[in-house]
This record gives C-alpha cells, structure tokens and sequence, in this order.
C-alpha cells in the first residue's frame, strides 16, 4: 500500500470520527487541519531556537573576557540544540508510529 492510499485512509478514519462526535468537518479536512497545527508549531519552536542561537551568540561575542558569561553562553546553546533535536525526534516518532498504525490496521477509506 503506497503512502498516499494510507494516508487517504487515515484522513477517511480521522473524517468519520469527526462526524461520530458532531464535529463540523465543513470547513476542511481534519487531517489537514491537524497537519497545520502541527506546521505552525514546529514553525514556532525554529523560531525559539533560532532567538536562543543569537541571544547565545551575542552572549558570547561581549563576554570580553567574563567566564561566567563565557559558561552561560556555552550551556544555553547547549540547551537549545537538545530541545531542538528532541522536538524533531518527537516529530519523526510520532509520524513513524502514526504510518505504521494505519499500514497495520489494514483500514482502507
């Protein structure tokens, strides 16, 4: 089963349940809706990151000589590239898990 047919039956299943709870699917797709969601958040969290970088940056490019500041540079960029990674980690979990659940369900929309 190619991608795109599971894919169109996980947005079917996500669809029926939707109209199952009296949710108003009228003004687009649930899956597409989610997928959106989902965009702008990850959209959001680059945008952190990339605020923490040059705020590290610019930490550390003035410390003139200061440890502390030097430390405080080092460890926040630090913190920011393992929040990124394990962001996207959790992205590609998530989506690995999600394939795998509707190649194995056999559901067919």
């Amino acid at each position: 089963m190619s991608l795109q047919s599971r894919l169109i039956a996980f947005e079917s299943g996500l669809n029926d349940t939707a109209k199952a709870a009296q949710y108003d699917t009228s003004q687009g797709d649930v899956a597409a809706t989610v997928g959106s969601l989902i965009g702008g958040l990850l959209g959001f969290v680059g945008v952190i990151f990339l605020v923490l970088m040059v705020y590290a940056g610019f930490l550390y490019m003035t410390a003139q000589g200061n440890e502390d500041q030097v430390e405080k540079a080092k460890t926040l960029i630090k913190n920011a590239i393992i929040g990124i990674v394990i962001v996207f980690l959790a992205y590609a979990i998530t989506t690995f898990v999600t394939e795998q659940v509707v190649t194995q369900s056999g559901f067919k929309g």
